[in-house]
């Protein structure tokens, strides 16, 4: 058995590091991410695999409080960094230094997934804008103070509205520090009682412009109870806070022509208003003028003195139209009079026409009934117990009369037969 050195496992790890961190020194790494863990120390922990290996990966806060984006199981990437051992447990890793997902860009990933975020929490609702008043009289502007974005904001401003107070907010708006100090600008603006926030940069790269592209930026805005303009970049530039902000300005000058009226647009708009109220004026004076000519004649129409006479006046119709009708009624009545008179003459001139008709058909029947006129010569009444009887009721053997104009007979019947 051949000698050999004998080492400790210490010192075996120990040599293993040195050998494996000069051996593969800054080299980047293509994989699948898996096991991922967000420690709350802030290391990144995970491991990178392919179809056939995986490998185990560190990223200590250092460097992970620079990454743009988050980290995903299942996400491909591409990470620069070294191989070394840890020592006491002798497990060798990958130690990430950046990470950058593979085929994207790692800020386009970091803005699509805070987009993505803040979306579903309702940050972009149309809903929730607020609505930026018409004319404005002081305004907050978020920015630097020493940049060309705020130079040109102000001389606009000036141009078009010289009566608007400003008051200027200095911030960084690019760099490490720049998104907690815009959100930090905004919140104190938001406490100035300005009618509007303009949070303004002008262009630039896109990791220049990328403070407005944060979650701290997005809060800001979002909690401000004041309206707020996002004139971020160029027109091309399209920024978080441009999803959030009430109204979103293509660049800091737009953002001027957009929210403030020119001088000349309001001496138009003032000169119409000043036409549409004399006309408004004008009409009212026509209208209470009209209501209170009509007041006046309802007052003397409603006077004492005019509701008297308007009685007296219709009792006089009154009596007119009474002495009218009682002359209508009594002529009528007069004429009916007449007219019944005269038919109550014409009545008793035909009934005493006909009762002299009556008395003289009476007076005829009468005389005509006399025995004396109703027997003629050769002819007498048949008389039993002095009642007129017909020949034919004698019986024969019976006693009866005879009497004509002058004589009576008692006489019997000694025979009888039918003629």
């Amino acid at each position: 058995m051949a000698s050999s050195s004998l080492v400790s496992v210490s010192s075996l790890n120990t040599k293993i590091k040195s050998l494996l961190e000069t051996t593969f020194m800054h080299i980047s790494l293509e994989g699948e991410v898996a096991s991922l863990t967000y420690h709350t120390s802030g290391h990144l922990y995970f491991s990178v695999k392919d179809a056939d290996s995986s490998i185990r990966c560190v990223m200590f806060k250092s460097n992970a409080s620079r990454m743009k984006f988050r980290l995903e199981e299942g996400m491909r990437i591409i990470i620069e960094g070294s191989v070394s051992v840890y020592v006491p447990r002798g497990e060798y890793q990958f130690y990430a230094l950046s990470i950058e997902p593979y085929g994207q860009g790692a800020l386009a990933l970091a803005f699509e997934q805070l987009k993505k975020s803040l979306e579903a929490k309702g940050y972009f609702d149309v809903s929730r804008k607020k609505q930026l008043p018409r004319y404005i009289s002081s305004l907050a502007l978020v920015t630097a103070k020493e940049s060309a974005a705020l130079h040109d904001m102000l001389k606009i401003a000036q141009k078009r509205w010289s009566l608007l107070d400003v008051t200027i907010v200095d911030t960084l708006v690019q760099g490490e520090q720049a998104p907690m100090q815009i959100a930090g600008a905004i919140k104190k603006a938001d406490t100035l009682g300005v009618d509007v926030i303009v949070v303004a940069r002008g262009g630039g790269s896109i990791e220049d412009l990328w403070a407005f592209n944060t979650e701290e930026v997005a809060d800001a805005i979002f909690h401000a109870t004041t309206p707020i303009v996002s004139a971020v970049g160029h027109e091309v530039d399209v920024m978080i806070s441009d999803y959030i902000a009430d109204l979103r300005a293509p660049t800091p000058s737009a953002a001027m022509e957009m929210i403030l009226p020119s001088k000349e647009d309001v001496a138009i708009s003032l000169d119409e208003r000043f036409d549409a109220i004399k006309r408004v004026m004008s009409d009212k004076i026509h209208n209470y003028d009209r209501s209170l000519t009509h007041i006046k004649e309802m007052l003397v129409h409603l006077s004492p003195q005019r509701q008297i006479d308007e009685i007296l006046s219709k009792i006089e119709d009154i009596k007119k139209e009474f002495v009218f009708t009682v002359g209508k009624i009594f002529a009528y009545k007069q004429r009916e009079i007449s007219e019944k008179i005269e038919a109550l003459n014409d009545s008793i001139v035909r009934q005493m026409a006909q009762k002299d008709m009556m008395l003289k058909n009476l007076l005829a029947f009468y005389l005509a009934s006399d025995p004396r006129k109703r027997v003629v010569d050769g002819w007498a009444q048949v008389l039993v117990n002095d009642k007129l009887t017909k020949l034919e009721d004698i019986d024969k053997g019976q006693k009866f009369m005879l009497q004509d104009k002058t004589t009576k007979l008692t006489v019997v019947c000694e025979d009888k037969s039918k003629i």
